[in-house]
């Protein structure tokens, strides 16, 4: 994908179209299962440190975690950030200078809550004046989710819902949520689909009733400016990063460091902590 095709591309034109309505997109089979496999193992291992040590995990309700990573904890990472379809979405909606600034995962496990409907962060004032997005959340599953394993569910065009009423500018008032209920779809990815979204877009995770996790990744771009990158420690070591395409290099804004450091978790949501039990 090269800025030159990315406006042609009937792929990514629809998924443009698409996060400015809807607010979220997918798509299948973006990957193979085994690419997922791995990224599954990455993250268990992953969480296994994270929740050994203070601030390595930050809760996000009852029995529901989110882990920061650095890019070299995942093998399939270059594979991810340089899919021809995230970078043309990416590009496509953020600009030709967006900015790779998060890698992290969330694990509802069995016996999670259903969360409070939420947006990730306040709505930009872009996005409020010019109707911009200036942020994508892409989420792949670890897992082929099942109906009863706690689904994603999410609210499409709420994304430019004003904030009246919402607390912190975050969290709607629960006078609101048959708005959402009405809107609310449950998605059900499998290993190998991706999505993109807009974290503006109001979703929550619902109750996780069976007796696994439901491991998810989080790959966070911005436009330049957007901000998000200073919630965020994500590092790369100096040969991971020469070992790097320029195409990809061109996009990261975190440091470059002689040895990574385990993260402390930053993006607290603390509106999530309990959830709705």
């Amino acid at each position: 994908m090269t800025p030159s095709t990315i406006g042609t591309d009937p792929d990514i034109a629809e998924a443009v179209a698409t996060l400015y309505t809807d607010g979220i997109i997918g798509r299948k089979a973006a990957f193979s299962a085994e690419w997922a496999d791995a990224m599954r193992e990455d993250i268990e291992v992953a969480f296994e440190e994270a929740r050994s040590r203070p601030d390595g995990a930050v809760g996000r309700g009852p029995k529901r975690y989110y882990v920061e990573m650095h890019p070299e904890q995942m093998r399939g990472w270059l594979e991810l950030v340089d899919h021809p379809w995230v970078r043309g979405v990416c590009e496509a909606v953020l600009g030709p200078n967006y900015q790779i600034v998060e890698l992290g995962f969330d694990v509802p496990g069995p016996g999670a809550k259903n969360q409070p409907w939420h947006r990730d962060f306040p709505m930009p004032d872009e996005t409020r004046s010019a109707g911009r997005l200036t942020s994508l959340a892409f989420n792949a599953t670890a897992v082929d989710t099942e109906e009863n394993m706690g689904p994603f569910e999410i609210a499409p065009t709420t994304q430019w819902d004003l904030p009246e009423g919402f607390e912190h500018e975050m969290f709607p008032d629960k006078a609101l949520y048959s708005r959402f209920e009405a809107l609310a779809v449950r998605k059900y990815p499998r290993r190998g689909d991706i999505s993109a979204r807009s974290a503006l877009t109001l979703h929550r995770g619902t109750a996780n009733e069976s007796d696994k996790s439901r491991p998810v990744l989080v790959l966070g771009v911005d436009s330049p400016g957007a901000g998000n990158a200073e919630h965020h420690d994500m590092a790369v070591t100096r040969g991971f990063y020469d070992s790097l395409p320029d195409r990809v290099k061109a996009h990261l804004v975190c440091p470059v460091v002689d040895e990574l450091t385990p993260i402390s978790q930053k993006h607290s949501i603390e509106g999530l902590m309990m959830g709705e039990a």
